[in-house]
């Protein structure tokens, strides 16, 4: 048995779809969005997404239609939408399913329940948000979801920012 860097499953590069290397060359800010309903908790790693300024100010992300996040937000329509930093690679990991996480991504830290979901206890900014439509469009691969901001709590930037690059985590 050899152990490499390298990703089993990937294609050659040849193979790739040449808009997605276009989208692993963009740098993204790597967030973790969660959401409850009805005692059921769910998350998802999101690193395609934007937040808008305004007057609601909104985040919209590309959401996997098939994920427990979106069957669980559709329903609760309440989102926290978490930005992680430096020391939160093992928790993007497991929330984006990359990783194993034994008994489950929520083991892994503690949680603060908000209004608008599960906030990770340690993420020092995040945002309580609303869904704007249950019926979101499909783009691509995914489904473009908007939440509307309601609430942020802002850390006080000191904390490495976790950006997502070609498959990769870096810290600004």
């Amino acid at each position: 048995m050899t152990i490499h860097g390298d990703h089993p499953f990937l294609p050659p590069e040849s193979e790739r779809s040449p808009v997605r290397r276009l989208r692993g060359r963009l740098a993204s800010p790597v967030g973790l969005w969660t959401t409850a309903y009805d005692g059921k908790r769910a998350g998802l790693t999101v690193a395609s997404m934007v937040v808008a300024d305004g007057d609601p100010g909104y985040v919209v992300g590309l959401i996997d239609p098939d994920s427990d996040l979106w069957e669980t937000l559709r329903q609760a329509r309440t989102a926290v939408v978490a930005l992680l930093g430096e020391p939160h690679r093992r928790l993007a990991d497991a929330f984006g399913y990359v990783a194993p996480a034994p008994g489950g991504p929520f083991k892994m830290i503690d949680w603060t329940d908000t209004e608008w979901g599960p906030a990770p206890v340690g993420v020092e900014t995040w945002a309580g948000c609303t869904l704007v439509s249950p019926d979101p469009p499909e783009v691509g691969w995914a489904l473009q979801v908007q939440l509307e901001i309601v609430h942020v709590e802002l850390s006080p930037d000191e904390t490495p920012a976790l950006v997502h690059r070609r498959g990769r985590y870096y810290t600004l």
